[in-house]
């Protein structure tokens, strides 16, 4: 059997801050990662980029984890991502700012963010122990039990740092739910987030790679309006995407319909009633040159026209009241109605995970079992698109590792 203070299940951003936390301050660590190597999911970040966090007071992150701001507060107050940047900054890293607030690494490269991480372990003698998917876990005469093929470990913390279970192939596939499960954790209703939406029978294929700023988005399940939302809109070849979209995806069900506005100078109901004027006053000026003056690209006019039965020459004056407001209606609130979202495979984190009523969200350490900790992704926590996600990543890692490291050797807090 091997004795150890802490062992970390997961080798991603979240189990290496928190590693290297513990270790930092005299803890000996074991990192238990399942795959080959650390770190998979953390490289195709950012597609390779790494879009760790972002700009501005940490006060206004908040807002941008759907319900679930009041948990994730104490973790990013006590790991700000000025804190995240200066990790970086001081091991020969620095950060830089980019387009809509997003940080990366001035390299533009998550390799070398991971690089840093594995350092940082190192220097303080964690060891990493990759290949070794874990076979059980217990709980057994004050200490924690977990057997792999290789080893039985046996440690008085145990933190859990799985991620979630999206991209799958990178390691991240959910087994940090049933590893949570096996200590008495519920496990909230998982599901795909930051995920494209596949939209029943797609009319706008032919627009494929068309993008849209700052769109109106309204969603509607059961015929009624749930949410209302502004965001970055891109058309796919199955439906819709961009930021707008990834970052309410949480919300989005099979079945539900996702309205759009292709006016996003106004509110839709105020934009059905400006493009109804525009249009009836037009009299002599053609549809198709009315809604290009609409700054509507004129890959979409046409294609409104051509749903609408509009022929391209037809003028305003000569529109019936039901075919302009087809149209109007088409403009303002075009109607997609949703068939599934992209699946684990796609989506970029996961929605859902161990039920934040049974961790402290000022330590990362469970309600249930004392020595027992969460980071990152395993929790029910799924952050808006711009480096949200691997903040809260790091900073409950780095949590989580400050209050092991306050434990003595009897599980106690040093400071209570």
């Amino acid at each position: 059997m091997k004795e150890t203070d802490v062992i970390v299940v997961g080798g991603g951003p979240a189990g290496l801050f928190c590693a290297c936390t513990c270790a930092a301050a005299g803890k000996h660590v074991i990192i238990l990662e399942k795959m080959p190597s650390c770190g998979r999911k953390l490289l195709i970040s950012g597609s390779g980029q790494c879009n760790i966090t972002h700009e501005g007071e940490i006060s206004s992150f908040l807002v941008h984890y759907g319900e679930h701001g009041k948990f994730v507060k104490p973790s990013l107050l006590q790991y700000s991502n000025r804190e995240l940047i200066a990790f970086f900054r001081d091991r020969g890293l620095p950060m830089a700012g980019a387009e809509g607030g997003k940080v990366f690494p001035v390299t533009r490269k998550s390799s070398d963010v991971l690089k840093v991480l594995l350092a940082e372990c190192s220097l303080y003698g964690v060891g990493i122990r990759c290949s070794e998917p874990i076979l059980s876990a217990g709980f057994g005469n004050g200490r924690f039990l977990v057997t792999t093929r290789r080893e039985t470990y046996c440690a008085d913390n145990l933190v859990i740092a799985t991620g979630g279970a999206s991209y799958p192939a990178t390691g991240s596939s959910g087994d940090g739910y049933q590893l949570a499960g096996s200590f008495g954790h519920c496990i909230t209703d998982t599901g795909p987030a930051l995920a494209a939406v596949l939209v029943r029978d797609f009319p706008l294929t032919d627009l494929a790679g068309m993008s849209f700023e700052n769109t109106p988005i309204t969603l509607f399940h059961d015929g009624r309006s749930v949410l209302k939302h502004h965001g970055d809109l891109l058309l796919t070849h199955t439906g819709l995407s961009g930021p707008g979209i990834l970052d309410i995806s949480r919300y989005i069900k099979p079945g539900d319909l996702v309205k759009v506005s292709f006016f996003p100078c106004q509110e839709p109901e105020q934009a059905k009633s400006t493009v109804t004027g525009l249009l009836m006053g037009g009299k002599g000026i053609t549809v198709s040159r009315m809604l290009r003056d609409l700054s509507l690209p004129e890959r979409l006019v046409k294609h409104l026209l051509g749903q609408a039965g509009i022929e391209s020459g037809q003028t305003c004056a000569h529109l019936t009241k039901g075919t302009r407001n087809t149209l109007v209606s088409m403009i303002t609130g075009y109607s997609f109605p949703v068939r599934a979202l992209e699946g684990f495979d796609r989506a970029m984190v996961t929605r859902g995970g161990v039920t934040l009523k049974e961790i402290d969200p000022g330590t990362m350490e469970s309600r249930l079992h004392r020595g027992l900790f969460f980071a990152g992704e395993v929790v029910d926590i799924d952050g808006d698109t711009g480096g949200y996600n691997l903040q809260f990543a790091c900073s409950s890692g780095v949590v989580a590792g400050r209050n092991i490291a306050k434990k003595d050797a009897y599980g106690q807090d040093r400071e209570s």
